[in-house]
């Protein structure tokens, strides 16, 4: 069975601790949360703060996901603030395998490639990271249609880690609609924003997906 990461990007922010605390209970095996910072991608989201008070409310592991330009300054802050997982862009940073290296010092190490992005630019960290995180979506908003063509680097990927202890997380359009294609070429950690928060029943939109 697959693990389900609801990204709070869908939550109510008006209520986000409430909302942290109904997916937890609904099953939710991680909680995925989306870093922006109007430069690698055009919104704006959150900081280690908001992380740092919300890490009390939840025993789950934290997943942040960082779409940001210079990952580097902010690895620490947010490993601080409560992060279990950090992935980091690898777009972003023409230094990867020492970046992994650094975020690896302090919590377990992600890194994520966008649509477009070949596998083959993570093939030298691949052997230093805890996850990998293909994008079905370009990054950036919450909502958007699943990219089915993505489809066969997922599995490329899946081939790629072998079997090694990485996660294969996909992010993205992600319904349960298209879950079983994803799962079906390899992946075992599903995000999830507007497909849990926007379902209007957590409990049986998580069930759904796994």
């Amino acid at each position: 069975m697959v693990l389900v990461a609801p990204s709070i990007l869908s939550a109510d922010f008006s209520k986000l601790g409430d909302e942290i605390k109904a997916v937890e209970k609904a099953g939710a095996d991680w909680l995925h949360i989306d870093v922006m910072d109007g430069h690698f991608v055009p919104n704006i989201t959150i900081g280690p703060v908001v992380v740092k008070n919300i890490r009390p409310l939840t025993e789950i592991p934290f997943d942040v996901h960082l779409m940001i330009a210079e990952p580097e300054k902010y690895t620490v802050a947010f490993a601080e603030a409560g992060a279990d997982f950090i992935t980091v862009h690898a777009e972003c940073n023409n230094h990867l395998y020492e970046l992994v290296s650094e975020v690896k010092k302090k919590c377990m190490a992600g890194v994520a490639i966008n649509p477009s992005t070949p596998l083959h630019s993570v093939e030298n960290v691949i052997d230093n990271i805890d996850l990998l995180l293909i994008m079905t979506v370009n990054p950036g908003f919450g909502g958007q249609k699943f990219m089915s063509s993505v489809l066969p680097k997922i599995e490329e990927a899946r081939e790629m880690i072998g079997s090694k202890d990485i996660y294969l997380q996909v992010d993205g359009g992600i319904n349960p609609e298209n879950v079983a294609a994803v799962k079906e070429v390899g992946a075992d950690v599903i995000v999830a924003g507007s497909a849990v928060f926007g379902s209007g029943d957590y409990e049986k939109a998580i069930k759904s997906l796994k």
